[in-house]
């Protein structure tokens, strides 16, 4: 019998945790239900999840393009040559990559876009993620290719060619799902109708439990909370983002880690990103070795996070959590470690009331550091009723996810 094929599309290979662990999450489980399984991925970073995943990797959209753009650009400013370079470069290149992805998705039996927050324009455009997937979406469905958005989260979408895009690429699925109620609603307020689709967990839920047990212990002296830093996130939190509030956060964190370590915790810095949350942390221990407190910048633990494992282990350790990105927030939950959210996106808020965690949340625009002290201190004195609720929140969610599984892939 003839294996089968899969496939899997999305923001893979940039070094966000976040989306390496829902790649990791998929790739197992499809593994666990259709073990002689042929995978592959188109992903943004190629080299990085071949090499992480041991698959084949094809790019999702033409990376001579991004080559050519990144020389040419800054040095031709006149119209005429961008039309020209539009004509007799970008549009056969385009042409050729249309035709590789018809090479690469021929005999695949499913191409399935999992989680991360893939349907959105505010980093790129109409042209960027928005095009990608509908180019993908159109050609699976052209090859005969069962198409599947599992898990998804979407928005902000501000564009009408972007939200056009979406909308004909998710009318196209075979299959829909989303990560939370907040994006359902979301995809609705934009005219895409959701009445046949549902909602499940986010993929993360369901990750190797080997991954989860065997995570090694650090020593540690004095009890530990983590913080997570993220980079200010810019459009993805609002249609006008201000630089000012990204100032704003790290300052008043400054202030919190100072109370924290006043108070005899030790804090460990945490990022969900390689590449983008590696100058947040360094403006943050910039500024506060400027603080009142900077004699207790030993007290500052900051180790280097390069891979899901790393942040798992790290997150092993620590007490409690307050954390920015997304992953940070739910990983925590899934090791049982009672978190605060400070919230830059719908799918963050929406995230903390599906768990019950409402109460511990803030909005990154918002911050207020009373507040975050006064939730800290009641995240302290709940900290055993709240670990109960994460653990059958995230016991309810992998047997979800499960059934999930079992619908997509017991057919095949």
């Amino acid at each position: 019998m003839k294996r089968k094929k899969i496939g899997f599309l999305g923001l893979f290979g940039q070094q966000n945790l976040g989306n390496d662990c829902t790649l990791q999450a998929i790739i197992y489980n499809a593994r666990k239900y259709i073990p002689d399984l042929e995978v592959f991925c188109i992903c943004s970073g190629p080299d990085d999840v071949q090499i992480k995943f041991d698959i084949p990797t094809f790019s999702i959209s033409d990376p001579f393009i991004k080559k050519f753009d990144s020389r040419v650009h800054s040095k031709h400013s006149n119209i005429v040559l961008k039309i020209l370079r539009k004509i007799f470069i970008r549009l056969p290149s385009e042409l050729l990559h249309w035709a590789m992805a018809f090479r690469t998705l021929m005999g695949t039996h499913m191409l399935i876009i999992p989680g991360t927050g893939f349907l959105t324009d505010a980093y790129t455009g109409p042209f960027g993620w928005s095009y990608g997937i509908f180019k993908w979406s159109l050609v699976a469905k052209l090859c005969r290719c069962k198409l599947l958005f599992v898990g998804v989260g979407a928005g902000p979408i501000y564009r009408p060619l972007s939200k056009w895009f979406t909308k004909r690429a998710l009318s196209m699925a075979d299959f829909r799902s989303y990560r939370d109620i907040s994006t359902k609603e979301y995809l609705q307020s934009i005219g895409f109708s959701t009445n046949n689709d549902i909602v499940k967990p986010d993929l993360a839920f369901n990750l190797p439990e080997v991954l989860i047990s065997h995570i090694e212990k650090i020593e540690k002296r004095r009890p530990v909370v983590g913080i997570g830093l993220m980079s200010y996130p810019g459009k993805l939190s609002v249609e006008n983002p201000n630089s000012a509030t990204y100032t704003a956060y790290l300052e008043k964190l400054v202030i919190f880690v100072e109370w924290l370590l006043e108070r005899g915790y030790d804090v460990r810095l945490l990022i969900g990103d390689l590449i983008y949350d590696e100058p947040a942390k360094n403006d943050f221990m910039e500024l506060f070795r400027k603080s009142k407190s900077c004699h207790l910048v030993g007290r500052i633990i900051d180790e280097p996070i390069l891979s899901v494992e790393h942040l798992l282990s790290q997150l092993a350790v620590i007490d409690f959590v307050v954390a920015t990105r997304f992953h940070n927030v739910l990983l925590s939950i899934v090791l049982n470690k009672p978190v605060i959210s400070i919230s830059f996106h719908h799918k963050c808020v929406s995230l903390m009331n599906e768990i019950g965690l409402s109460d511990y949340c803030q909005d990154i625009h918002q911050l207020d550091v009373d507040r975050l002290v006064e939730q800290f201190c009641s995240v302290e004195k709940n900290a055993d009723n709240l670990k109960l609720l994460m653990k059958q929140k995230t016991q309810e969610y992998r047997l979800a996810l499960d059934d999930q599984y079992k619908l997509i892939f017991n057919g095949i």
